[in-house]
């Protein structure tokens, strides 16, 4: 248990410090709207794209295909509690589509490119397999749910926005009703909401940057180390600028423990894990691999998704708290998922 001691000290801590220090930064007003927003275009726009970038490159077409129960599993599960918690936002919580993007991208989605071999290393050893788990989780999460994420949100914004015209069109009208004939309304090219929504998001750095990384790393390009640094550098703020915006942002909000938060930290913590534990024992991973990728899941949710949150100024009561209890309740889970994982193996036969 000394190893989850000095991860609890190391990596869970320093994530509550710097989110005290936004807080703070936000209550003693340190920090004004622009300012705020400022500091998350950086994350979203430079810094995040440049962590997402280093860390799929990192990764291997072998090492993709070299264990392909893992990888299956991990598609199956991490794309299909994203979308679970994308539906039971929108339809159980009656959140709009915008709001229930970021849900997912929050409840739905760990942060295995921060904790990742954060977590894994000091439990497991650094080796093959803990780079595996992480590529392969890392490189689903970045390159297909934070562009389905981002998808979900511009749909949810063009919605609202089309709604919001419709309702000041039928309110001319009915002005225009009163007194003289309105003017017929001029003739409009067809619109599909869902294409602009897709090109809006593939316009974000967030969204082509790590889908260009994956292509690379199917056709076999090597990006060179030597390179690194000069990505690196910013990357590394990507991290600590989240968590200190995600404290910003939760100091204008009043912070939320209702049954919605509550709802999103055992979707994260306990569900999600659960169901990656009992798919992964039916497909046959096994041994240290599956507690590895058990407990990649089970990780607090990605900052990416409080990130767009206040950038968008969506979700941001619930997805703050969300992060900063689920943060906090993952210092309990962490060491639960580690013991029972092997248990439940053994109790299967395994």
């Amino acid at each position: 248990m000394g190893d989850i001691g000095n991860i609890i000290i190391a990596d869970i801590l320093p994530i509550f410090a710097i989110m005290i220090l936004g807080y703070l930064g936000g209550k003693l007003h340190k920090f004004d709207n622009d300012q705020m927003q400022g500091l998350n275009k950086v994350v979203l726009d430079i810094a995040l794209p440049a962590a997402l970038f280093l860390s799929i490159t990192k990764a291997t077409r072998e090492m993709l295909f070299s264990d392909l129960p893992l990888t299956l599993v991990s598609l199956v599960v991490v794309i299909g509690m994203f979308m679970l918690s994308f539906f039971l936002c929108w339809k159980m919580f009656k959140h709009n589509i915008a709001e229930a993007g970021v849900c997912a991208l929050i409840a739905g989605s760990p942060t295995i490119g921060f904790l990742g071999f954060a977590v894994l290393d000091p439990v497991f050893g650094t080796g093959t397999q803990t780079g595996l788990v992480v590529a392969i989780v890392a490189i689903i999460v970045n390159a297909i749910t934070i562009p389905i994420g981002f998808y979900l949100v511009n749909k949810g914004l063009n919605a609202e926005a089309a709604s919001k015209t419709k309702l000041a069109a039928t309110g001319t009208a009915a002005i225009a009703g009163k007194g003289a004939p309105a003017a017929p309304a001029p003739a409009k090219k067809a619109h599909n909401s869902n294409l602009d929504a897709v090109i809006k998001s593939l316009k974000q750095p967030v969204v082509w940057v790590p889908i260009l990384a994956v292509v690379m790393v199917l056709v076999g390009i090597k990006f060179p180390a030597e390179l690194d640094p000069c990505f690196s550098l910013i990357a590394k703020a990507n991290s600590g600028l989240a968590v200190f915006a995600a404290g910003i942002a939760l100091s204008t909000v009043k912070f939320s423990l209702g049954k919605e938060t509550i709802w999103n930290v055992f979707y994260r913590n306990l569900l999600t894990p659960a169901i990656g534990l009992a798919l992964g024992l039916v497909c046959g991973i096994h041994g240290e691999m599956l507690q590895m990728f058990v407990l990649a899941i089970a990780l607090p949710p990605a900052f990416s998704g409080i990130i767009i949150s206040s950038r968008y100024n969506i979700y941001v009561r619930e997805g703050a708290s969300t992060v900063a209890v689920s943060t906090l309740a993952f210092a309990a889970t962490m060491p639960l998922w580690i013991v029972v994982t092997p248990m439940i193996e053994h109790l299967f036969g395994a």
